[in-house]
C-alpha cells in the first residue's frame, strides 16, 4: 500500500487509480479496524488524525479531484466523509523520499510523464498536508 504524500497532478494514470484504490482500502481498515492491512505502517498518520475517518476522507477527495481533471469518473459515492478535514503534517524529507521513489517508478513505467516531471526538486504536497521540515517518517520503510 502507497499512500502518497506527493500531489496527485504529478502521478501516471497507473499511480492515481492505484492510489485511489489502496485509500479506499485504508477506508475501509479504518472504518472497521482488523481488515485486511489494518496494521499497515502509513495508515499510522491518518489514525493519529483528529478524525481518522474525516482524515482519509479529504484524501480520497484530492485524488478524485485530479482523476475528475483528466476526465476520469473515480466514484465518490464510496468516500464515506466530507472533503473538508484539517490539514495533516508531511516532513520535508519525507515528501522527498517519495518523490524520489515515485520518480524511479515514472521512469521505469511512464517516461513522457518522467520527463515532464524530472526537473522538480520537491513536488507540491497531497492538498491534505502542509509540509514541515523534519526526516523522513518513522513508519515509512526504506
Amino acid at each position: 500500500m502507497r499512500l502518497w504524500s506527493v500531489h496527485p497532478r504529478h502521478f501516471d494514470r497507473q499511480a492515481l487509480t492505484a492510489c485511489w484504490r489502496e485509500a479506499l482500502l485504508a477506508q475501509a481498515v479504518i472504518v472497521a479496524p482488523g481488515r485486511g492491512y489494518s496494521r499497515h505502517p502509513q495508515l499510522q498518520r491518518f489514525r493519529e488524525a483528529a478524525d481518522p475517518l474525516t482524515a482519509i476522507g479529504a484524501y480520497l477527495h484530492g485524488i478524485a479531484d485530479e482523476a475528475d481533471a483528466r476526465g476520469y469518473r473515480f466514484a465518490r459515492e464510496k468516500i464515506t466523509s466530507g472533503a473538508d478535514a484539517p490539514r495533516l503534517e508531511v516532513t520535508d524529507g519525507q515528501l522527498d523520499y517519495e518523490w524520489g521513489h515515485l520518480l524511479t517508478k515514472l521512469q521505469a513505467r511512464s517516461p513522457a510523464v518522467w520527463e515532464h516531471w524530472r526537473e522538480v526538486a520537491r513536488p507540491e504536497p497531497h492538498p491534505l498536508f502542509t509540509v514541515v521540515p523534519g526526516p523522513i517518517a518513522v513508519w515509512e520503510r526504506p
